[in-house]
């Protein structure tokens, strides 16, 4: 639904990256694997890039996808067999070639998920780190120094501080907070900073927020990434 909501579909997905397989950033991977397959009936393979242990996990999601998998086989003659899934399982400091993208690996810290990673991807001379759950390291450095977006989930701690639930407030251990993910900013020479996946999910009225509590770490461009945001560079 999203993907059509930026005006593009599965079937035109050249790949995926996954950061962690924590339930909160793959539990839709199932759903794009199935209608990657449908909507190229069934002739296009989609390619997952992700931590070791995603061959596994894709593996149990076409387990679970089996009965449905039958299903769309035997109504439709256009399908033979069931999805084209490759998965390629990746390590720090790696790069690999999507077509014109250059992708760089490195590790990150989301401890006790592990492995973790984060993206850098360059196109001409366009970077763009991507980096998923995690706590300032070197690795995320590595990723961003000098990006023109730097996109950071991120959280703010002052506010997941005062939850009496125990277990939620666990999560400021393996998270970056907002002045954190500003901090990295402004040490890398970030041109642009993303925030999202914000928690707790912020109202836009309260976005003014966040962003104040970035800017008094960063001076370049703050940006709320907001689901189907588009920046250009």
């Amino acid at each position: 639904m999203r993907m059509a909501g930026a005006g593009t579909f599965p079937v035109f997905l050249r790949a995926v990256l996954i950061t962690h397989l924590h339930s909160d950033h793959i539990c839709d991977l199932n759903d794009v694997i199935t209608t990657h397959w449908i909507m190229s009936q069934g002739n296009a393979t989609l390619t997952v890039y992700g931590p070791q242990g995603t061959k596994e996990f894709v593996s149990r999601q076409l387990h679970a996808l089996e009965a449905d998998i039958g299903y769309r086989i035997e109504h439709h003659d256009e399908l033979a067999e069931g999805p084209k899934v490759d998965v390629v399982e990746l390590s720090p400091n790696e790069t690999f070639q999507l077509d014109d993208l250059s992708i760089h690996t490195a590790a990150t810290m989301h401890a006790p998920v592990r492995p973790t990673l984060g993206y850098r991807i360059e196109h001409e001379s366009a970077v763009v780190a991507l980096v998923g759950d995690t706590i300032p390291c070197d690795g995320v450095d590595q990723l961003a120094v000098s990006a023109d977006i730097y996109v950071q989930t991120v959280i703010r701690k002052d506010l997941v501080e005062l939850s009496p639930n125990s277990m939620f407030r666990d999560i400021l251990d393996y998270h970056s907070d907002v002045e954190d993910a500003a901090q990295t900013a402004a040490r890398v020479g970030v041109k642009q900073l993303v925030l999202t996946h914000m928690v707790p999910a912020p109202t836009a009225d309260q976005y003014p927020e966040w962003i104040a509590l970035a800017r008094k770490h960063f001076a370049g461009e703050i940006v709320i990434g907001d689901d189907l945001t588009t920046i250009s560079i």
